[in-house]
Parts: structure tokens; C-alpha cells; sequence
């Protein structure tokens, strides 16, 4: 009875067992399946060669630092750190007994002090190198005696990695150009390109093992958390630099000139970005003039008390393109009133449709041009006009009443030659459809820290001859008083489709120093821009620049204009929005603009946001007046 019953049990035991083991192999197999953090991060394939490696399709280059020059500055890392390829640094550091550096540094000195004699006893000439040696050693010692430094083994691998064999060799040849530049010396790890891989990724392991002594000092020149820097002690805030998440603090007016140039596709963030700085340079004493053709200026212009001018036909607002600067430097008193008659050539021209218009792609289409003889006509007439009036060249004279379009009307039909042909080609300024707004005196004041044109009203054949108009009333305004200015012409691509209007714009680009402005130009096609030879101009005659996301069409011509790189040309076409290139003078950073809540509340104009704030506002009005409704009554109250 009992040996079965042992049968029985034994019996049971092994097909206990047996389902464990079914039960194991069946969780092995449900593991085998489960995607781990490793399946997500490793690469598809890797492939080891003596020179190089392949991680799926990308390939990658291991670098190994042996050699550096007697002296090394603080900093020399932060050239490479700054790279703009993709790069892998790693850094080991081991610590070293300094009582073992001692005995060995006191023997090395031993037998450096043995080798000069030797030279000495046998003729031979002096050695620098021995004795430099002999001096480094004994310092080093002096040091370590004392506490001072201390001493440590320090290894240095770069990887490197490109799209193919041939970036590759490129990114490894501009690295070796930048260390060598410093006389730091690196060889590519032959035949231990797997283990210089496992040396630089993230896992503390030195398995090159290619180290060089150096003592704190000389350590402590490698710091490697440097990066590209772009503060001033003076100045607003830009934003945050990407590099190293410090604080882009910049005064524009500190540099050669006060010139900025903004480039962005349309919802790329510009017009906010500008506002941003518009708000914050004012708030340090700068007025700021802005034309805006979208209607996009006026909740800001409200919230800081400023003049918001609207120019359109039905409005009472005039300005008369006849008005004189009241300057106060007499050199220039003298030369006002023939500087304001080439002014109104050039927007003559405009008007009368005399101007060559940049088309796209860099030409140029010639509309109905002024013969000489028109042209002759047109200055003698302006100057006639102006004689009427009673001013001439002499600036005691600029402070008479000055005349009108309708006065140079008059002037021209009552002339002889083409006067009367020129006076009916501007007749639709004086009586016909634009009369009003340029042909009669001047009814503005732009004395406001922040003043305001809009032009978004008007047609789209007068835009370009109203911001003429309004940019040569405001020079004249800069010019009788002299103080720190921003000018902001946004949507500029309108005034550089003709010659006369382009022009007008790079005379201000250039001479705004003098007069401490700041002009800031925004624009959204680039091609157009870039394409007039005045475009260009003006960009070169502004110290700052801010490349914000652009088309791909666009990348092309910046990067060309900018010297991009590779890594920044691709960033360029893929910036979120608020995101991209600041150039001041010859640095440039990353930037993120970053503004204040209540900032942000101010001069956005994504109508997400705008919605979204005005629902806010919605909500916490109704719980206002929800909790006002339940308190209950004061006693002043029910006395009431």
C-alpha cells in the first residue's frame, strides 16, 4: 500500500513539474515579445570597420586626443563644443597619489639635470627643450609640495558621425582643423572603433584607455560646459540662447549701427518678436515710430499710451510731402530744401508711375518712365513751388507755410513744355480719387514715446506712395531732433518693388546712425528682398539680423547671403515658431524668444490665443460677479 501510494505521489510531482516547465517556456517566449527600452534605443544594425562604423544608415569616427602644446588657454574646448556637426565629446578624468607624482617627478628631474651635464661635459650647445623640461617639472613640484595642484590622468575622445563616407571625412577634417589650429593633436582609434563607440556614449566607460598627464590647471582649461555667448551688461532681452540656456541681453545701439533686418514666412512669429523688442526698448527710454500695414500695432500703441494713426482716404489724417525739416545744425539748414526736392522726385515719380518695379526673381519691369525733358520740367516746377511760397534756399526762409500737391498743380498746368501733360497725370492726387490725404496740410504730431501709422485702409496703388510719404515726414521729424529712435517698417517687400522707394530706404539704412535711429526692417519674401540690389544694401548696413522659419525656397537664398552652415541651413527651414538665428555684429546664437504673460497678453495676434484670453477674461468676470452676488448684504447696504 505504500510503495504505490510512493508511485502516486512521485507520479504527481513530475507532472507538476512538467507544467512548470510548460509555464516558463511559455513566459520566455511572452518576454521574448515585450519591447524593452533597449529594442527602442538601439539601432537597427551596426556594422564595425577599422576606421569607421555604421549604426543603421549613419556612419561614425572615433577621435583620440595624445598630444597638446606646453601651454593651453581656458576656452580652447569651446570651439569644438560649438561645433555645428552632430559630435560625441567625452572626457575621463583619474585622479593620481601626489606623493607618488613627487618621487617620480624628483627622479625625472634627476635624470633631466644628469642629461644637461652630460651636454655640458662632452661641448655640446645648450638644449631649450631640456631645459624647459627641467623648469616645468620643478614648478610642478613647487606646486604639488604645497597643495596647490594636483594631478590626474585625462583621456579625450571625440566621435564623429555623417550621413555618409564623405561627410564623414569632411566633419573629421574641419574638428582636426580646429584642434590643430591650437596645436592639439588627434588620431583616428585604428582597429578600435568599437571600443572608442562604447568609450563615448553614455555608460562611463574608458575601454580606449589613451591618456595624458596634466596637473589642475591644465585640466581645468578643458571645461567642456562653454558655448556660443551673446550678452551685454546693457541692454533688453532678446531671449534665451538654446546653446546654453543663458540670457541673449543685447543694446543695439551699442554697435557700428542700430540696423536690424527680420526675415520669417508668414506665422513664424516676426511682427510678435518685434513688438516684443519694441516694448522693451521703450520701456529704456527709446521712442518708437512704427508703419504697419496689417493693423497689427494698435492694442500695444493703446496699452502704452501712444498715437495710433490711421491713413486712409476717409480719414481726416494729412500729410503734406512738402514739409521741411526744422533743422538745427546749419550745415545741413543750408541743404535741407534741395534734400527734400530729391525726396519728392523720387516720390513723384512713384506717382506719376514713372518708377522701375523689382518683379520677382530679381528683374525689373519698367513702367510709363519720365523723359529728361519731363523730369526737367518737374524739378523747375517743384522749385517754383516752393518760391511761391516763399522759400528758397535760404534756411531763414524754411519756416514759411510750405505749398501742397494742389499748389504744385498749378504750378505745372500754368508752365509751358510738359508741364500741363505732367499736372493732368496728377491731377487724381488734387481732385480725383486720392485727393485729401497728401494734397493739404499737415495735421499730425508724432511727439509720443510710440507712434503708430497704419496704412492697412488704403488701396493697394497708394501703399507704396503712403509709406514714401510717411518715412520722408518722419526723417524730417528725426532730423530737427536729435534722440534715441526705432524705426519699424514692417512688411518693407512693398517699398523695395520700385527703384526710387528702395533707394529711399537704404538712404535711411545708412545714414540713421548719425541720427541715433534704429531701423528695423521685416519682410516676408525673402526672394523679392534679397533679389534688389537695395535689399541687399540695406542688409549689409545692418549690424543685426534675425533669421526666424522660412520657406525652403528662402533657406537657399539666406544661407548663401549668411554663410550658413549645414546643420544651421536645415534648423532654418524647421524652427517652431519663436524660434531662430540672431546675428549681432559677428556672432549669432540660437534663439527662443520668451516673453512675460502679460507681454504675451499685449501684442499677440494668433487669434487661438486671442480667443482663448477673452474667454479667460469671460470667466473670471462671471465669477466675479457670481461671488458679488452671493455675499451677503452689509449692513450699509440695507440701510441703503
Amino acid at each position: 500500500m505504500g510503495l504505490f501510494g510512493g508511485k502516486k505521489q512521485s507520479a504527481i510531482d513530475i507532472a507538476q513539474q512538467q507544467r512548470e516547465r510548460e509555464q516558463q517556456e511559455i513566459e520566455a517566449e511572452f518576454v521574448k515579445g515585450i519591447t524593452t527600452l533597449r529594442d527602442i534605443i538601439a539601432p537597427s544594425s551596426i556594422e564595425i570597420q577599422s576606421s569607421y562604423f555604421r549604426l543603421g544608415t549613419r556612419y561614425g569616427r572615433t577621435l583620440y586626443v595624445y598630444g597638446y602644446p606646453r601651454q593651453i588657454y581656458t576656452g580652447w574646448l569651446s570651439s569644438i563644443i560649438n561645433v555645428d556637426e552632430v559630435i560625441d565629446v567625452s572626457m575621463f578624468i583619474y585622479p593620481v597619489e601626489s606623493q607618488v607624482v613627487l618621487d617620480n617627478l624628483r627622479k625625472k628631474v634627476g635624470q633631466l639635470e644628469a642629461s644637461m651635464s652630460i651636454n655640458a661635459e662632452h661641448g655640446k650647445v645648450r638644449d631649450p627643450a631640456l631645459e624647459a623640461a627641467i623648469q616645468d617639472a620643478e614648478e610642478l613640484r613647487d606646486q604639488l609640495q604645497v597643495g596647490a595642484e594636483r594631478f590626474f590622468r585625462y583621456g579625450l575622445y571625440i566621435t564623429l558621425y555623417g550621413e555618409s563616407l564623405d561627410e564623414l571625412n569632411f566633419v573629421q577634417h574641419k574638428v582636426e582643423t580646429i584642434l590643430g589650429q591650437q596645436l592639439v593633436l588627434s588620431k583616428v582609434a585604428s582597429s578600435q572603433q568599437e571600443q572608442g563607440l562604447n568609450s563615448t556614449i553614455p555608460q562611463m566607460t574608458d575601454q580606449l584607455q589613451i591618456r595624458r598627464n596634466m596637473n589642475t590647471g591644465a585640466v581645468s582649461t578643458s571645461f567642456p560646459f562653454t558655448s556660443a555667448d551673446l550678452t551685454q551688461n546693457n541692454g533688453i532681452l532678446y531671449g534665451i540662447n538654446m546653446h546654453n540656456n543663458g540670457l541673449v541681453i543685447f543694446d543695439r545701439f551699442s554697435l557700428e549701427n542700430a540696423n536690424m533686418v527680420v526675415f520669417a514666412k508668414s506665422g513664424a512669429g516676426k511682427s510678435f518678436t518685434v513688438k516684443l523688442e519694441a516694448l522693451r526698448t521703450m520701456m529704456m527710454g527709446a521712442d518708437i515710430l512704427i508703419i504697419d500695414p496689417e493693423n497689427e500695432y494698435q492694442k500695444l500703441a493703446d496699452a502704452v499710451g501712444g498715437s495710433y494713426i490711421r491713413l486712409s482716404l476717409n480719414s481726416d489724417v494729412r500729410i503734406n510731402p512738402f514739409d521741411l525739416p526744422r533743422v538745427i545744425d546749419s550745415d545741413e539748414a543750408d541743404d535741407a530744401l534741395r534734400a527734400n526736392l530729391v525726396t519728392m522726385h523720387g516720390l513723384l515719380r512713384l506717382m506719376l508711375g514713372g518708377a522701375s518695379a523689382q518683379i520677382q526673381g530679381g528683374g525689373s519691369a519698367m513702367l510709363p518712365t519720365l523723359s529728361p525733358s519731363e523730369e526737367a520740367d518737374l524739378d523747375q516746377a517743384l522749385i517754383d513751388t516752393y518760391a511761391r511760397a516763399g522759400i528758397t534756399s535760404d534756411p531763414l526762409t524754411h519756416n514759411s507755410l510750405p505749398p501742397t500737391i494742389n499748389d504744385l498743380y498749378e504750378t505745372l498746368l500754368h508752365m509751358g513744355g510738359s508741364g500741363p501733360q505732367l499736372a493732368q497725370r496728377l491731377r487724381k492726387y488734387t481732385t480725383g480719387t486720392f485727393a485729401g490725404i497728401f494734397s493739404q496740410q499737415s495735421n499730425i504730431d508724432i511727439n509720443n514715446t510710440m507712434v503708430v501709422f497704419n496704412i492697412r485702409d488704403l488701396e493697394d496703388e497708394l501703399r507704396p506712395v503712403a509709406m514714401y510719404i510717411v518715412l520722408s515726414h518722419i526723417w524730417n521729424r528725426i532730423r530737427t531732433e536729435q534722440k534715441k529712435r526705432m524705426l519699424i517698417v514692417d512688411e518693407a517687400w512693398q517699398l523695395m518693388k520700385y527703384d526710387d522707394s528702395a533707394n529711399f530706404m537704404f538712404s535711411l539704412a545708412k545714414r540713421a546712425r548719425k541720427y541715433y535711429l534704429g531701423l528695423t526692417t521685416i519682410t516676408q519674401d525673402v526672394e523679392d528682398f534679397m533679389g534688389s540690389k537695395m535689399g541687399r544694401a540695406i542688409v549689409a548696413n545692418s549690424s543685426m539680423q534675425l533669421l526666424l522659419k522660412q520657406s525652403t525656397s528662402a533657406v537657399d537664398v539666406l544661407s548663401d547671403v549668411f554663410k550658413l552652415t549645414e546643420e544651421e541651413r536645415k534648423r532654418l527651414a524647421n524652427f517652431p515658431v519663436g524660434q531662430g538665428l540672431f546675428f549681432a555684429g559677428q556672432n549669432h546664437v540660437h534663439l527662443q524668444i520668451v516673453p512675460s504673460p502679460t507681454e504675451q497678453s499685449l501684442i499677440t495676434t494668433n487669434p487661438q490665443q486671442l480667443q482663448q484670453m477673452q474667454a479667460y477674461q469671460e470667466q473670471q468676470q462671471a465669477q466675479a460677479a457670481q461671488t458679488m452676488y452671493e455675499q451677503p448684504p452689509t449692513p450699509q447696504d440695507q440701510v441703503q
